[in-house]
């Protein structure tokens, strides 16, 4: 029996690239139909996460025009994570594989193919890498690939390269059902799940229209997120720089009382001034990571909807 396949797309404020880039993923979805890979059941779910701009409108009318088109709407924005999970969820009981794709038209959308086809051959996971970063300025690219080998320095064990171009069985998407936070870095939770898994490699192209929602400061909260979500690794760093200053300073203890009682002493006001701006700050810097974990426990504990939708437009049909 031929797989149900249904590709999540979230979007938010995407009207200037919907309308280039929604045909292309039709046009992918009928190709791989043509070729027996995917049942005729297959679907394309939008995800549109609370955009102030037209996106929702033209889901809806694309939906009217082609019955392979869906959407749903979340009742406000919640960020690219938590559009992603509801266009997961949303689509688990109804496939049996699904594909998660930025709107934008960057990731090669003719892999979804070769991820099929693994999926045919066995895995259950299929991770969309980019081989390369030719379309990215220097800066931009430096910072992203400072970006993973950071968070796997940090202990987040994550795909060199991957973002969240994926496919995932309805298998695995049961079992991360169970996975339940609200503080969500799904590239760094998918590989905790397990299952047999691989990886495609492609070119990533420039975006085709708009604006990117991914500057340097919401790349650094994401890192952050990934960070503290998935590793404690920093709290340990924190213990073992604790550590090794408790040496320090009992070596300094050592030296003042030796020094006191040879008789050789120093006003030393300065040094007393710098070595104390510099352990205040270093005990901020300490506290503020400690309170990132706990501010991360605060929402966890609340347990509240990681999503909501107000519409679908399956709804709207009947």
């Amino acid at each position: 029996m031929k797989p149900i396949l249904y590709i999540i797309i979230p979007c938010y404020n995407e009207e200037k690239v919907l309308p280039i880039t929604a045909p292309l993923f039709l046009e992918q979805l009928s190709c791989m139909q043509d070729k027996g890979l995917i049942s005729s059941k297959s679907k394309i779910m939008f995800v549109d996460d609370g955009s102030k701009d037209s996106t929702w409108d033209i889901i809806k009318s694309l939906s009217i025009d082609n019955k392979s088109f869906i959407g749903i709407a979340q009742s406000r924005n919640r960020g690219h994570q938590n559009a992603v999970l509801a266009g997961l969820m949303e689509a688990m009981d109804k496939c049996d594989i699904t594909i998660s794709i930025d709107c934008d038209g960057q990731d090669d959308i003719s892999v979804m193919t070769q991820m099929v086809e693994e999926y045919l051959s066995g895995s259950e996971v299929v991770y969309g890498v980019r081989n390369n970063r030719k379309t990215d300025t220097f800066f931009k690219r430096a910072t992203a690939e400072g970006f993973y080998k950071f968070l796997n320095m940090m202990g987040a064990e994550v795909i060199f390269n991957h973002a969240d171009y994926r496919m995932i069985s309805s298998k695995v998407l049961k079992e991360f059902a169970n996975f339940k936070e609200v503080n969500l870095f799904l590239r760094g939770m998918v590989p905790l799940v397990g299952f047999k898994s691989s990886s495609v490699y492609y070119e990533r192209k420039e975006r085709f229209a708009g604006e990117s929602h991914y500057p340097l400061r919401r790349m650094l909260a994401l890192a952050i997120d990934g960070i503290t979500s998935l590793s404690v690794k920093p709290l340990r760093l924190i213990s073992a720089f604790g550590i090794g200053m408790s040496i320090v300073s009992g070596i300094g203890l050592v030296w003042a009382i030796v020094s006191k009682i040879v008789g050789f002493t120093a006003p030393g006001w300065a040094s007393i001034v710098a070595a104390i701006c510099l352990l205040s700050s270093i005990q901020l810097i300490c506290i503020g990571i400690i309170g990132e974990y706990i501010g991360k426990i605060y929402l966890e504990v609340k347990n509240r909807p990681r999503y909501i939708i107000s519409e679908r437009t399956e709804d709207e049909e009947k």
